[in-house]
């Protein structure tokens, strides 16, 4: 099932939008994207289960779907950014072609690389990753204007899938104060193996 919202002019407070994703959370294992995405994580509260990546920029789709093939009985949502995920975008066909059925990617969308100085991203210019991802192959893809449209999502994830899904929240252009992670890599590999019962490296 592929959607895009009628709506092209409301945007949404990103911070909001993410509590509302997560809201139905439960046990899902969340993999967090560079800059941005990890600070709007972790401002929720900070947590074992959370894989927050401070550097490769554009692994964290690919991430998101190693955890998912490593841990099937899981349900896995990544929380990435648009300039992120066009650097990854042929993830997206990888992604499709594994077909895991318990991974999520919700890409937050502001049209701009808040990373680098809010340059337009290419989305500003009229790229569409919801159909990218629809024709590549993943089983749902979203685009969402509104809060609601993001709880229905955020309680999506919680459902059996017969693929791979991807929303794209559409936000507005601005960077909230920054809740950080801890920036030590080691430490929160460590500690998200010990959430998932394994020794630590």
């Amino acid at each position: 099932m592929t959607e895009t919202s009628t709506s092209t002019t409301a945007t949404l407070d990103r911070r909001e939008a993410i509590a509302a994703l997560l809201r139905a959370r439960e046990n899902t294992l969340v993999v967090t994207g560079l800059g941005s995405p990890s600070y709007d994580v972790h401002a929720l509260g900070d947590r074992d289960d959370n894989y927050y990546l401070w550097g490769a920029m554009g692994s964290a789709a690919l991430v998101g779907l190693g955890l998912a093939q490593a841990q099937p009985e899981k349900r896995v949502l990544v929380v990435t950014g648009d300039g992120e995920q066009l650097m990854a975008f042929g993830s997206l066909a990888t992604i499709a072609v594994a077909r895991p059925r318990n991974l999520n990617i919700a890409v937050i969308d502001n049209h701009h690389y808040g990373e680098t100085g809010m340059q337009m991203s290419h989305t500003g210019y009229g790229i569409d990753l919801a159909k990218v991802a629809a024709a590549s192959g993943f089983a749902e893809t979203r685009t969402l204007h509104s809060l609601e449209e993001v709880e229905q999502a955020g309680e999506t994830l919680k459902t059996p899938a017969e693929g791979p899904r991807l929303f794209v929240l559409k936000v507005t252009a601005e960077n909230p104060p920054r809740s950080l992670p801890s920036r030590d890599a080691v430490f929160i590999k460590n500690r998200f193996r010990a959430h998932l019962g394994f020794a630590e490296q």
